[in-house]
């Protein structure tokens, strides 16, 4: 394991020289790249000079352990912390998602439920939103259609991160949130207290850290206009405010009417357009190189039910890990970590497994 360290250790001290030219910062996502490359080497390089500094110290207590029993006394911590460190670097050396430090754009949408699932929603968003809080992360409406009773239809959220290590990243926490939340309560629109089921459903894309990343023609794109529509479908602007854009090769289709200009309602759709569109570029990807790159459990399928909220219980279920706790009304006030962390996790194991199988 410590053999294939070395061209890391190789690769970490040509970074550290390449990010010290000047010219390198004025490319502001060159040097984005460059920086969460050389965070995620830089605690592969950390935990490796402490497996070697353990197993020097091992080496000495062992040797003056021949003249004095007190420095045998000593081996067995010190055994235990070389483990764990070993353990440590074991997992860091499992090949990591390049946009695992990548910000990201994420999606909330009503699904079946009616005004509960739009409720739902509503609630979902204030999760990922006093999460996104508690990690110290910025978060921007970029669209929202609310429902008549204040929840939601559908909400275009980015979340920005403040970490260049990608371990920290928001994609390598969020990506696991894509799929259908289910949720057990009692809607405020039922009379007669009877426990209803509906979901809500949650995609996550990575954001493109520069426009020029993602290519789009113009001759690709069919841009209409139209007037903005409020609750209800009432119009709420009398310009042709609102824009749709629909990427023809993909069909990807991208409606924007939060702002009242139109450049603005246009650079929004764009911006998510272009998530999306990498988002689709590296699912064909995962399709063909499945084995190499693909998580056991950020599945490309998003009607896959992943999570179940049970209000009467105060229980959350991950069907993919099989976390469960009873602690919901933490976990809707923000307190995701726990639940992230088994996806996390899970997705660890798999790769592990599937790198003892080569």
């Amino acid at each position: 394991m410590l053999d294939s360290v070395q061209p890391l250790l190789a690769e970490h001290a040509a970074l550290q020289e390449q990010l010290s030219d000047a010219s390198v910062h004025a490319n502001p996502a060159l040097a984005k790249k460059l920086n969460r490359r050389y965070a995620e080497l830089s605690a592969i390089v950390a935990v490796y000079n402490q497996v070697n500094g353990l197993n020097d110290d091992i080496a000495a207590a062992r040797e003056l352990a021949k003249e004095d029993e007190l420095f045998a006394e000593e081996l067995p911590a010190l055994e235990e912390k070389l483990v764990a460190a070993n353990e440590k670097l074991r997992r860091l050396l499992i090949p990591r998602d390049p946009d695992d430090g990548r910000d990201v754009i994420m999606e909330i949408k009503a699904g079946e439920g009616g005004a509960e699932s739009a409720l739902f929603a509503a609630d979902l968003l204030r999760m990922y939103i006093q999460y996104a809080n508690s990690k110290g992360w910025k978060t921007e409406i970029i669209e929202k259609n609310e429902s008549d009773l204040g929840g939601i239809k559908d909400i275009q959220i980015a979340i920005k991160g403040n970490s260049s290590d990608p371990a920290q990243g928001v994609w390598a926490h969020l990506k696991y949130e894509g799929g259908v939340h289910r949720v057990q309560r009692v809607p405020v629109t039922e009379t007669q207290g009877r426990i209803h089921t509906s979901a809500a459903g949650v995609l996550v894309f990575p954001e493109v850290d520069e426009p020029e990343e993602v290519e789009i023609a113009q001759n690709d794109l069919r841009i209409d206009v139209y007037r903005s529509s409020g609750p209800g479908g009432q119009s709420v602007n009398t310009t042709d405010s609102a824009v749709r854009i629909t990427h023809l090769p993909t069909g990807i289709v991208v409606s924007m009417q939060n702002e009242k200009s139109q450049l603005q309602n246009k650079e929004a759709a764009m911006r998510v357009l272009r998530a999306r569109i990498l988002a689709a570029q590296q699912e064909a990807l995962e399709a063909e190189q499945s084995a190499a790159r693909k998580s056991q459990v950020r599945t490309v399928d998003r009607s896959e039910r992943i999570r179940t909220y049970n209000f009467p219980e105060n229980r959350i279920a991950d069907h993919r890990t099989g976390y469960k706790a009873y602690n919901l009304d933490q976990v809707m006030d923000g307190a995701l970590e726990p639940v992230v962390q088994s996806a996390i996790q899970t997705d660890e194991e798999a790769r592990l497994a599937a790198l003892g199988t080569k």
